[in-house]
């Protein structure tokens, strides 16, 4: 690889200007766009990008790397596999997004990344169904409430759950079009809410693609803390995207897509083989429950 340009601050006077006065055509070039916040973001976004390029002193062969990599990413990405989804939240940018998008809102639920292997149209299940349809795991027994953040339940709240299997893969990644670990419901009229799942565990983010490559590079780990994923919406109300982890997982201090909230840290209690269960379900082996009451704050359904 070619030797990198001198430091920022070896350039020229004239050298500056010349850059500066590139950087000033583009953020001009964007002055005819009518709608204000689109020009806003494509100037400020110009700004960013140059101020980079300018600070690290980009070789045209670190250029051409680059581009190399998000056409790799714009292939391998399709409609059950989301590498650009994954490569915001490497970089952090899906967590700052989200950040600054569900202001602390009194005592709600804080929010965390979507994840890559959400699917519309998962299947219905009653309350005190089974989420996991197949996938392989520890029984594990969810159950809490939805209410707003005055305390009030909130009855017909949709809640949307999806979670990776035992061996670490979401049903999407099979390829065999099998639907498991993945349903929705709606709480009761006491906006309580119940169902089966299996007991979550870490596994690492997709990484036989650019993403993976990356991290490897940098000398980071795919690891994701062991999660199971919840979607919560309500007229009225604002919708919550989120997930629990397990508390005592090792990986909680560095999930790879810095997901991890301490008020998101549940107890997950293994039970005893033969424990009689909420449901009365019969279980061979041990199984685990845990409770996560959902406060959602007021606010538009996204």
């Amino acid at each position: 690889m070619p030797e990198a340009p001198g430091p920022a601050d070896a350039v020229t006077p004239e050298q500056a200007a010349r850059e500066q006065e590139l950087v000033e055509r583009v953020v001009a070039s964007f002055e005819g766009a009518q709608d204000a916040r689109l020009r806003t973001v494509l100037q400020s976004l110009t700004r960013h990008l140059h101020a980079f390029l300018r600070e690290v002193r980009l070789t045209e062969d670190e250029w051409n790397r680059a581009i190399g990599f998000l056409t790799a990413t714009g292939h391998l990405t399709d409609d059950k596999r989301q590498e650009f989804i994954l490569l915001s939240d490497v970089l952090g940018a899906s967590m700052q997004t989200i950040a600054m998008n569900n202001v602390a809102s009194g005592n709600a639920t804080e929010a965390t990344v979507f994840g890559p292997f959400f699917v519309d149209d998962a299947p219905r299940i009653e309350n005190g169904g089974d989420i996991a349809g197949g996938a392989t795991g520890q029984p594990c027994w969810v159950e809490g409430t939805v209410t707003d953040t005055s305390g009030r339940p909130v009855p017909g709240a949709r809640i949307e759950v999806w979670e990776a299997d035992e061996d670490g893969f979401y049903d999407v990644q099979y390829g065999d079009d099998r639907t498991a670990g993945r349903a929705h419901l709606f709480t009761d009229d006491d906006g309580g809410y119940r169902f089966w799942a299996v007991t979550p565990t870490p596994y690492p983010i997709p990484h036989d693609g650019p993403v993976g490559a990356l991290l490897a590079a940098s000398g980071r780990s795919p690891m994701r803390a062991a999660h199971l994923h919840f979607m919560v919406s309500a007229p009225g109300l604002r919708t919550l995207v989120t997930h629990i982890f397990v508390r005592g997982d090792e990986l909680l201090a560095s999930d790879s897509v810095f997901g991890v909230k301490d008020s998101l840290v549940m107890d997950f209690e293994e039970q005893a083989a033969g424990t009689p269960t909420p449901d009365g379900r019969a279980v061979a082996g041990t199984w685990s429950r845990t409770r996560f009451d959902v406060v959602l704050a007021p606010g538009t359904v996204r």
